[in-house]
This record gives C-alpha cells, structure tokens and sequence, in this order.
C-alpha cells in the first residue's frame, strides 16, 4: 500500500475497500452536485499571505469549542450510516477523536447507540446530533439517553425536514434504511476486508431506534417508520421546546442565513453550526465558506459559530477559523478514513488535519490558533 500522506489518498483507498452504495453515499451531493463541489472549490479562492522573519518556534493549536478543550478546534461531524462504512463505525471513530482529544458527535441515524458508544468508551463524554422526529416522545426519549449516556452537547439539525435527491443513492437502490439489491450484494462480496467486519459485529441497523421506537423491531417496521418521522412542521418553538429538557450545551446545525442565527440566538442556542449538509440538501446552495462571514456578523459575538461542509484539510481549518469560526466540523475526511483504515484511519486522518493546520500557521508567522485573524487571507479575485 502506498504511502498515505492527505485525505485524498484515504478517499482513494475508501473507494477501494467500501461498497459502491455505501461509498457514494458519503462521496456525493443533491440534484447537480453543484453546492457539494463548491464547498470544496471555493476554499481554494482564499489564499494566505505568508509572512518570514517571525519567530514561530512555539506552535499552539489547542482551543476549547463551547467549553471543550480541544487540541485543535476540529469536532467530528454527526454522519449517518456511519457504521456502514466500516464495522463498528462510530465506536472506532469515537475512540480515535478521545484519544486525539478532539469530540466526536454521534448521529440519531447511527448504526452504534448512544449505550454501544457510551459503553465503548468508557463513558467519555461525547456529542449527539438530534433529528426532531413527529414523535416528540422518542424525541424526548432520546434526550433523555444522551444525557444518560454522558453526552455533554446536544446538536440538534435543523435542515433535514425533507430529503434532497442523491441521484447517486437512487441508481445504487440506497433506502433509509440500506435495501440492497442484487448487483449490490456482488458488490459488497467484492469488498472482503468489509465483508468480515460486518459478519463480525452485532451492530448492522439503525442502533438509536431499532428497540427504541415504538412499534419499530424488525426491517420493514423500520422503513416504515423513517418514512414518516422527517417532521416537515419543525420550527424554532422546537428548540425551545428542546432547551427546556435540554441541561447541556446546545448547538444548532444547519445555518445558512443571518435571520435563522439570529433567531438560533434567542432560542439559547451556546453555539450555532454553518453548514449545508455538505451539498447533500438544497442543490445551488451558495458554500459553507462563503456564508461564514455574514453569519459570524450577524451572531456578533453572542454565541460561537462553528463551521461544516468542505474541509479536507488543515488549511481549510485554518480559513474557517481565520473568518471567524470558532470550531470546525469533518464528516467526509473522517469517513474516508475510516472506510480505508478503521480506526486506524480515523486517527491518521486527525494527525494529516493537524500537521497541515500547524505548518499553514508557521507559514503564515502565527504561533496561536485562538489568535489567527482575517489579516492572514485574501482573495483571489
């Protein structure tokens, strides 16, 4: 095996060693692909000014994200079917972020429950993403387990009332939950490395609702049950709502214009996320980058704005938080690591992050992560 030295090497092995269905399922977007390309494609319009003559000997990327210490204002993103990617998916991912020091949150729509995690980890705190479903007591349920379960931040996602279209995931037959088809199954019988680890795990669905859920405890009631719980009527009395039940610190995913940050804001929100779903929902969304700075104004200060949707490298951290981000998110950049490595890839794909994010500071004369100011970019024109 080659030498992996960025997180485009773990993309290609990903490719190689995870099934099609599974693989496109993470390596794709909504409708055109158009905003899940300019995610990445307008990152690469900032350039830095590198500076000489600074005396960058000590180098510090630590940071806290609301309240957290971390040793680089990076979180691992919530991405669902995690386990799908690798056996044990979430497990081994949120073993690798402890160990980096980094969070790691968990999605509703995770293969490991929040007790498999919990469990696996020694109950180390970690982060949970909730999904408002119509049934506001499973809701209310799966509040109750994160804190349970020692979750010290509830993200709850707020730009997934209806499903955008994955061409990618229609042509490989991919379901909520997976149905797979004949030419799928010879697929997955071509990844042997996958194959194994699933034949040797006992977690296979949807962990957080299967057994949870009423009336939800086989397949069919699953799907069932998933069709129907997307609650196109959410709203922000919901997060109200939410922040009533909610002791922990409460982050709001999903933020795409200055109005809805505002109102994130007064809803108690301790920090809200810029994201568009990675270019997976409203196609011709402008980027994640490109909106940061308007909403980092429009919060002015009264809450943390973290970042989502782009990065794949530490140079990209490093632009987020010079626009004003106070903490990134990976979702893609850790699922190809761990679809190409196992946790072994996880914690690989952290360390690549890290040490381009340091050198990129050295490069640019800074020496603090919590210093860095726009005055290191500019833009292309």
């Amino acid at each position: 095996m080659a030498e992996i030295t960025c997180i485009e090497d773990m993309r290609r092995l990903a490719r190689k060693r995870v099934p099609r269905m599974f693989y496109d399922y993470v390596d794709g977007g909504s409708w055109s692909e158009y905003t899940y390309r300019a995610n990445e494609a307008d990152f690469q319009r900032i350039e830095f000014r590198q500076r000489v003559a600074c005396d960058i000997t000590h180098r510090d990327t630590a940071s806290t994200m609301v309240g957290v210490p971390v040793s680089m204002p990076v979180a691992i993103a919530p991405t669902g079917l995690t386990g799908m990617q690798h056996a044990d998916g979430e497990i081994l991912a949120a073993r690798a972020a402890k160990q980096f020091g980094i969070p790691f949150t968990l999605s509703t729509m995770s293969i490991c429950s929040l007790e498999a995690v919990a469990e696996a980890t020694g109950r180390h705190p970690f982060w949970f993403q909730l999904y408002v479903m119509r049934d506001r007591s499973f809701v209310e349920s799966l509040i109750a387990r994160a804190e349970a379960a020692n979750c010290s931040a509830l993200v709850v996602t707020m730009d997934l009332q209806v499903f955008g279209q994955r061409h990618k995931d229609k042509k490989n037959g991919l379901s909520m939950p997976p149905k797979p088809t004949l030419r799928n199954i010879v697929n997955m019988l071509s990844k042997p490395r996958w194959c194994l680890g699933m034949l040797g795990t006992q977690h296979r669905q949807f962990g957080n609702i299967v057994g949870h859920a009423k009336g939800v405890d086989n397949i069919q009631s699953l799907v069932e049950w998933t069709r129907e719980q997307f609650d196109p009527t959410l709203s922000w009395q919901d997060i109200e709502w939410i922040r009533k039940r909610w002791q922990g610190k409460l982050i709001i995913k999903g933020i795409q214009h200055p109005d809805d940050a505002r109102l994130a804001v007064s809803c108690g929100a301790d920090a809200v996320v810029v994201s568009n779903h990675g270019g997976r929902q409203l196609d011709g969304a402008s980027s994640s980058i490109t909106t940061l700075p308007e909403i980092v104004d429009a919060v002015g200060g009264h809450t943390e704005v973290h970042f989502d949707s782009g990065i794949r490298s530490g140079q990209d951290v490093l632009k987020a938080i010079a626009l004003g981000a106070k903490g990134t998110y990976i979702g893609r950049a850790m699922l190809y690591g761990l679809g190409a490595l196992g946790e072994q890839g996880v914690s690989k794909a952290l360390h690549i992050i890290r040490e381009e994010l340091d050198l990129s500071m050295a490069f640019c004369g800074q020496t603090d992560i919590q210093g860095i100011t726009p005055d290191i970019l500019r833009m292309k024109p």
